[in-house]
């Protein structure tokens, strides 16, 4: 049987296929329909982690304790669990243990483009990665065949186009895999530094093997063509490669760290001019040239962004479109935006207009840094806002921490925020932390996460209490605010910001897009009392046009959240159909 399927759907097939037993995860684009996809085969325990770290620490022990395991995440999720990822290295195995990784080329959705490829040889842990969604599905299984033959973990590298592009996929049936016995084994799974010096050499011996397997791997392929080409690539530029050169020589490398020297070497003896294609770093072509081959790369093809047949045709063959090419007609550009009803809107408009320093985090509340809102100063990585605003603090004095707030997700403070918390509590900062609570985690497509009371299957569990928490960790000064409440809201900042001490507000209100938040309906604009004074515009809801005479509201956009009524000094707002249309 065949079926279209994404790529990450196609790793999720695999991981089931492969007869895994735990998966683990924390959403990340465009890595979050893997673990998703995995929750629907009630084979497979699976389960959202509170941030990377935690999810290979859970697949790790999940695979010590003899079963198959998966964790996936998104690229700079691997920076937050390089921790386990390079011990596990020394320590091994007993179930295979396959780590998905996705990047972002192009930065689709992430603040950096970072080249994962470097983990595998950094940790010395083979590296898979599959160019199509058949491949996502049989890499997946050959990675756990891998990571038990030669006692690793072993990654998976997908990309943005990768994880989100559809092709057919065979399904095949679930492999019925016993459970490994456990054995203690201190030496092996305990890295104090006299086992861990002894396992650093077991690594060198491993990749020796590896370097070996890889020369033979069917996972690497020659096709051959014309021979006055070579063309070496992998992953999604070898189906951008395939469709620039055409009938020419490739060697497809599925298993990219350790490379396949032997084989590289033997192709680029046969072909005449020789190209690496490859998306970001340099990271084959490097290695090829330390081999001594000459090969032609990165100084025609860019390090920065994703590739693409037009690219690899003009800079490596010099083929531009054709004059009499039809023209590319302009796409209008439509920069993103909060939803409307978007609880966070409110929340801006207030530190906006009080004109705060605001040290901001990752997610939907990032788009607070662009107009007309323009409330956010910084974002550096999941759960920095708290650390970046106390580092501020400590820099610049109590002046300005009294004009600064620190921005963060539930989602994102339970991933990496609690921490910072902890540490301005520690030594004495005085921020104010805005908890901005929506009830779900937005940005990657409404998964549960800790203070949501649901697992990744909807079932409810324990719900992470967020003013016992923040008291917990020793912040006095806790309240919970609704950021529709402009007044109130305003009032709370006000008198926190000036307090003595560190103090948490809880921005709570759930996201406009949830099934159960139910708005009255749209509104629309009685002309009789618009002033046009345009103040509606700074809220920045997209449902409120300015069209220059006069100010609208799109009712096809417009769920009736009401956040308009509150700035408006004359009342011009109304439920749509209260008044005549504006002609």
């Amino acid at each position: 049987m065949k079926k279209l399927m994404l790529g990450n759907e196609a790793v999720a097939r695999g991981a089931y296929e492969a007869g895994v037993s735990v998966a683990s995860a924390y959403p990340g684009t465009p890595s979050t329909e893997i673990t998703e996809n995995i929750a629907k085969y009630d084979d497979i325990y699976s389960e959202w982690a509170p941030n990377e770290k935690v999810a290979l620490e859970v697949a790790i022990g999940s695979s010590i304790a003899g079963a198959r395991a998966i964790c996936s995440m998104k690229h700079v999720g691997l920076n937050v669990a390089a921790d386990p990822l390079f011990t596990v290295s020394y320590s091994g195995v007993n179930g295979g243990l396959v780590i998905m990784v996705a990047d972002d080329p192009g930065m689709h959705s992430s603040q950096n483009e970072q080249d994962s490829r470097f983990y595998a040889r950094a940790s010395k842990v083979p590296m898979l990665e599959p160019s199509d969604s058949q491949e996502c599905k049989d890499y997946v299984k050959e990675a756990f065949s891998i990571s038990e033959e030669f006692d690793c973990p072993v990654l998976v590298r997908l990309s943005t186009r990768i994880s989100h592009s559809q092709s057919t996929v065979e399904l095949g049936e679930r492999l019925n895999y016993h459970l490994k016995p456990y054995i203690k084994d201190f030496n092996k799974y305990v890295m104090m530094p006299a086992m861990a010096r002894k396992r650093h050499l077991e690594v060198e011996k491993r990749m020796s093997a590896l370097k070996e397997y890889s020369d033979s791997s069917s996972l690497n392929s020659i096709e051959w063509g014309d021979k006055s080409i070579g063309v070496i690539t992998s992953g999604v530029a070898y189906q951008y490669a395939k469709e620039a050169f055409g009938n020419v020589c490739y060697l497809k490398i599925g298993l990219v760290y350790p490379l396949p020297e032997k084989l590289i070497a033997q192709f680029a003896g046969e072909v005449k001019t020789l190209y690496v294609v490859e998306e970001l770093e340099p990271f084959i072509e490097n290695q090829i040239k330390k081999m001594g081959i000459k090969v032609i790369g990165k100084e025609c093809l860019p390090v920065t962004g994703e590739l693409g047949a037009e690219i690899i045709r003009e800079r490596l063959l010099g083929q531009k479109p054709p004059a009499n090419a039809p023209a590319k007609e302009a796409v209008p550009v439509r920069p993103p935006v909060m939803c409307p009803g978007c609880p966070h809107r409110g929340m801006f408009y207030v530190l906006k207009k009080l004109r705060l320093n605001v040290s901001g985090d990752i997610g939907c509340y990032t788009l607070g840094a662009l107009p007309p809102t323009e409330a956010m100063d910084t974002c550096i990585c999941m759960g920095a806002s708290v650390g970046v605003a106390h580092g501020m603090e400590m820099a610049r004095g109590r002046d300005f921490s009294n004009k600064t707030v620190a921005v963060i997700g539930d989602s994102t403070f339970i991933h990496s925020g609690i921490t910072g918390l902890i540490d301005v509590v520690y030594n004495k900062g005085n921020s104010t932390v805005i908890i901005l609570d929506n009830s779900i985690t937005g940005m990657t497509g409404h998964q549960h996460n800790p203070t949501t009371g649901f697992t990744i299957k909807g079932e409810p569990t324990k719900q992470v209490d967020l003013v016992k928490l923040a008291q917990a960790v020793g912040v006095e000064r806790v309240r919970v605010e609704d950021p529709f409440d402009i007044s109130g809201f305003e009032s709370a900042v006000k008198e926190e910001i000036n307090a003595d001490g560190p103090s948490v507000i809880i921005s709570q209100r759930p996201c406009a897009l949830l099934k159960n938040v139910k708005f009255e309906g749209p509104l629309r604009i009685n002309d009789a009392l618009c002033k046009k004074c345009r103040k509606c515009l700074s809220v920045g809801c997209p449902a409120i046009v300015d069209k220059g005479g006069f100010i609208k509201v799109n009712e096809a956009l417009c769920v009736g959240c009401g956040l308009c009524t509150k700035v408006c000094s004359f009342n011009a707002f109304e439920k749509a159909g209260d008044s005549n249309e504006r002609a």
